[in-house]
């Protein structure tokens, strides 16, 4: 059976912010550094480490790979955070002030990426994984727009994910199935900004 456990990155200078990320590049705040390290001491053994392609999973992903010996860090831009189109860098009150009522609405602005996009390209990431290793456990470090489009795939409802808070998927030979939702860290303090994307 292939195990992975797909977790959202340590906190980034602009989740500290407030500000939607998207596909912006934002570094790792000391925070998330720190989240990032607690992790390494929490997530135990595994036989792989895969990282997004943007930078604040790609440090959290080697703080934890240098800390723990599991690595390279393998880059695979499959598991991207969605593009958030016109939200990108805007605070939520920004967003309600140039776009009013539309977030509480669910209605996306220009330049959105569909779940059906999301969906296809980190399936397209697990199939690669499941060809390159067809059993043992791998972390991904990803980003919660990846874990929730994977979320409501499999039926379940929209639930806000913390920084280093990950969900497992298992691969029996045959199929995905949607395991529990798990946290790497400890809360080192309480942390509002862990709701930005």
């Amino acid at each position: 059976m292939l195990n992975v456990l797909i977790a959202r990155h340590g906190q980034s200078e602009w989740n500290q912010l407030g500000r939607w990320q998207g596909r912006a590049d934002p570094r790792l705040s000391e925070f998330g550094a720190r989240q990032a390290a607690d992790a390494a001491r929490r997530c135990g053994a595994f036989d792989a480490i895969v990282s997004s392609n943007l930078v604040r999973a790609g440090e959290t992903a080697m703080i934890i790979s240098e800390a723990t010996g599991i690595g390279p860090v393998l880059i695979d831009d499959s598991f991207s955070e969605r593009d958030v189109g016109a939200y990108q860098g805007l605070t939520r009150a920004e967003i309600d002030e140039r776009f009013p009522g539309e977030l509480g609405a669910g209605v996306w602005p220009e330049g959105w990426e569909t779940d059906e996009t999301v969906l296809e390209r980190v399936r397209q990431g697990l199939e690669e994984l499941l060809r390159q290793c067809r059993d043992g456990d791998v972390l991904v470090i990803a980003h919660g727009g990846v874990i929730y489009t994977l979320e409501r795939h499999f039926g379940h409802e929209f639930d806000r994910i913390s920084n280093l808070e990950g969900r497992w998927l298992h691969h029996d030979g045959a199929r995905w199935h949607l395991g529990e939702r798990v946290a790497l860290t400890q809360k080192l303090e309480p942390q509002e900004q862990d709701l930005i994307l």
